[in-house]
């Protein structure tokens, strides 16, 4: 009966609190790139840094989602930084979300 609680607790954990999947190799000029599984099937990515975090849908373009403390310059660093890894962000996503 405890492995069932058990079970039962990690199932609902899962759905309730999606854990982050991160791109070991997007981290650049301090910032960490990464998307949660199961949120939302809109192409997007997080952002986070010490300075704060931020959301960029991927498609149809890039764009801001979401924004929690970045400055207009830090926000255009990001984006563009985005823009170099555009390619990289697309096919982890699909890669990931396919499986």
């Amino acid at each position: 009966m405890t492995t069932f609680f058990i079970t039962l607790f990690k199932t609902i954990s899962y759905v309730l609190f999606p854990r982050p999947i991160a791109f070991p190799k997007l981290r650049e000029d301090g910032y960490r790139f990464f998307f949660f599984s199961r949120e939302e099937s809109r192409m997007h990515v997080h952002v986070v840094s010490g300075d704060g975090e931020a959301k960029f849908w991927l498609e149809p373009e890039i764009e801001l989602a979401k924004n929690y403390h970045y400055s207009r310059k830090q926000l255009k660093n990001v984006e563009s930084l985005i823009e170099d890894h555009y390619n990289e962000l697309i096919s982890a996503w699909k890669q990931h979300f396919s499986s």
